[in-house]
């Protein structure tokens, strides 16, 4: 109200001002051009000047109203087509997010065609289009968005890539990934996906082939890949015997496993985890002298608990000194529960079962295993205490699989 007060008062003087001005001059105008001529006075010269501005803006805003109505009234304008695009760039990017597929592959190819960047979306429609097994059409769709962004190739094919594994075609998915990294061998993502899809499919020689790339190019943080890098050689050494090394066509079993074994470096062949994968490899094929070696040799240069573990299913040519060597781990490891069933079971090699019981009853007590309850349950059984045997059998049956014997048995049925 201030302000109205303000401006009211503002208009009163400068109407008192310009009739003061008025009463005292009228002045005079004269606008002569070739034969036109025109006189008025002053202030009615003003008059039509302020009048004809008036004029302007009013048609100026006349013809702004008429175009904008036209715009929202014409279905098919530049401002109502850029509307519809935009509401299906929302709610295309809402039901994929809500997994409304149908919807989210309508709308988002709708945005795509009709956006100058379309790739995001096309992305999003193919994967729509995927959920819901229509594998031709999101294919077509990755095409489409290659033809529109040909520049994209290779976030085209990473997604291309997703979706095949998405539907259970590992092996499309391992063509287009080795494209990829044909054409773009330094690329972090590709090869991260490809280190991934060879774990998945248990290729763990060509996983092997691909390792100085993974650390070349640090895909991966160095003790995550140290690990994989291991596991690789691991598995790899546990698949030789059976299938050749490296997919050439050397004969299974031994001779392939030892090859396997001497593609490692020597560091490696002193990896703990690797020792064990061959250890147990040779004791599979019945090279168990060569592996109660090898074991005790890795066991020389530091002591392991995985490895003092298999010691005692390995025999070795002399069991007597086999068991002096373990038990000279057991001083500096007196709490070690596998060492103690390790002694055990090359006490019971040898026949000693009053040492065997002791040493199995001590692993018992530090900690509750299966495979000691096994193996006192049958010294037990041997030595007559039937009643003692057979709950340990039991007791090492709930330990192999609690959450199975959790559940309730299905009631008989009776005839």
């Amino acid at each position: 109200m201030k302000r109205a007060y303000v401006i009211v008062f503002f208009v009163i003087v400068v109407a008192a001002l310009v009739g003061l001005a008025i009463s005292r001059h009228a002045g005079y105008v004269l606008i002569a051009y070739d034969g036109f001529r025109y006189e008025s006075s002053l202030w009615a010269a003003l008059a039509l000047l302020v009048a004809l501005v008036v004029l302007v803006w009013l048609v100026r805003g006349l013809v702004r109203l008429l175009t904008t109505s036209g715009g929202v009234v014409n279905p098919w304008s530049r401002r109502n087509r850029s509307r519809r695009v935009q509401v299906a760039i929302e709610q295309g990017q809402m039901d994929l997010a809500e997994g409304r597929w149908a919807s989210a592959q309508r709308h988002l190819h709708r945005a795509a065609e009709a956006e100058p960047q379309p790739l995001l979306y096309y992305l999003g429609a193919a994967r729509a289009a995927n959920e819901q097994g229509r594998y031709e059409e999101s294919d077509n769709l990755l095409e489409r968005a290659l033809e529109r962004q040909p520049h994209a190739e290779l976030a085209i094919a990473l997604n291309h890539a997703q979706l095949q594994l998405d539907r259970g075609d590992s092996e499309g998915a391992l063509t287009t990934l080795q494209a990829m990294q044909e054409r773009h061998p330094h690329n972090p993502q590709v090869l991260r996906q490809l280190q991934r899809l060879y774990r998945q499919r248990g290729e763990w020689s060509e996983l092997i082939r691909l390792m100085p790339e993974l650390r070349k190019d640090k895909v991966l943080p160095a003790q995550e890949l140290a690990e994989l890098e291991k596991r690789a050689w691991g598995e790899n050494l546990s698949l030789a015997a059976y299938r050749g090394v490296e997919g050439e066509s050397a004969p299974a079993g031994l001779p392939a496993l030892e090859k396997a074994w001497q593609q490692l470096t020597s560091a490696q062949r002193q990896e703990p985890a690797l020792i064990l994968a061959y250890a147990e490899q040779l004791r599979r094929h019945g090279a168990d002298v060569q592996a109660e070696e090898v074991l005790r040799t890795a066991m020389k240069r530091e002591y392991n608990a995985h490895l003092a573990r298999l010691y005692g299913l390995v025999r070795g040519s002399d069991s007597g000194k086999q068991l002096q060597t373990a038990e000279g781990w057991l001083k500096n490891h007196p709490d070690d529960p596998g060492l103690l069933l390790t002694l055990g079971r090359l006490c019971l090699q040898s026949s000693l079962w009053g040492k065997a019981r002791d040493y199995l009853e001590a692993s018992l007590r530090l900690q509750r295993n299966p495979e000691a309850c096994a193996e006192l349950a049958r010294l037990l059984g041997q030595l007559g205490e039937t009643d003692r045997s057979n709950q340990l059998f039991q007791e090492g049956l709930g330990l192999l699989d609690e959450r199975l014997l959790a559940r309730p048995l299905p009631a008989l049925a009776r005839a």
